[in-house]
């Protein structure tokens, strides 16, 4: 059976070593880069599982290997952890917007990182719906829970891991307003750590996908609640 590959990208060798080692005895197999050259190459050519990405890297910074990663066919999707020594929100803010599924703030815990890995890689995996689900198509949009794909004015639109379970959940539920600590709580639910505004960021990134794509505003803003998924037919 085929080992979970995770790639790990940073420039700090005993970073490397420690997080690599706890990888290993999880049972996954585990490439290295070290600089932001090597981490897209091998992303593209190796398409790993997940990257672990540090945003301090030489020759190209983690902010714009994750830019090109989600650009790229090959790893639009591929899940991204990223990791900063740096404790700003706006350095957060910007992986996120930039398509991180997730961040983990240096100095951390290898046990929580790899816990992370392991709920971004849950999150992402195709079991993680039931087959039994229908697609889901309201005016102009295709949700498709199996392949999780999704298709807007007959456009394949690309969403992370986490996008399209925050779409997924609002779109089975249209009408229905969630607060934020709601969609927090129900999407990120095997996670005990992170911040309200990450759900924002999230929802404006999908936001941006569904209507470049040529779409309305299928996600709207309720007020002094939170966010709701909207539409006037369904097909």
């Amino acid at each position: 059976m085929k080992k979970t590959g995770i790639l790990i990208a940073d420039d700090d060798p005993r970073v490397v070593e420690l997080v690599q080692a706890y990888l290993e005895k999880e049972g996954f197999a585990v490439l290295v880069a070290a600089d932001g050259d090597e981490a897209f190459d091998l992303a593209s050519q190796r398409q790993p599982d997940l990257v672990v990405l540090d945003i301090m890297l030489p020759k190209r910074d983690g902010w714009a290997v994750c830019r090109r990663l989600r650009e790229g066919s090959a790893t639009a999707d591929t899940p991204i952890i990223m990791l900063t020594s740096r404790g700003e929100e706006m350095d957060r803010v910007l992986g996120l917007e930039l398509g991180a599924d997730d961040y983990v703030t240096k100095p951390f815990s290898p046990r929580e990182l790899v816990a992370r890995i392991k709920a971004v890689l849950r999150r992402s995996g195709e079991g993680k719906l039931s087959p039994s689900q229908k697609v889901l198509t309201y005016r102009g949009i295709r949700i498709d829970p199996v392949g999780r794909e999704v298709e807007v004015a007959g456009e394949s639109v690309s969403l992370t891991p986490r996008e399209f379970d925050l779409l997924w959940l609002l779109a089975s539920h249209p009408g229905r307003a969630y607060r934020r600590e709601q969609l927090y709580e129900l999407v990120w639910k095997d996670e005990a750590f992170g911040d309200l505004h990450t759900v924002d960021v999230h929802i404006n990134r999908l936001r941006a996908k569904l209507e470049r794509s040529g779409g309305p505003r299928y996600i709207v803003t309720v007020w002094a609640v939170g966010y709701k998924f909207e539409v006037a037919d369904h097909v």
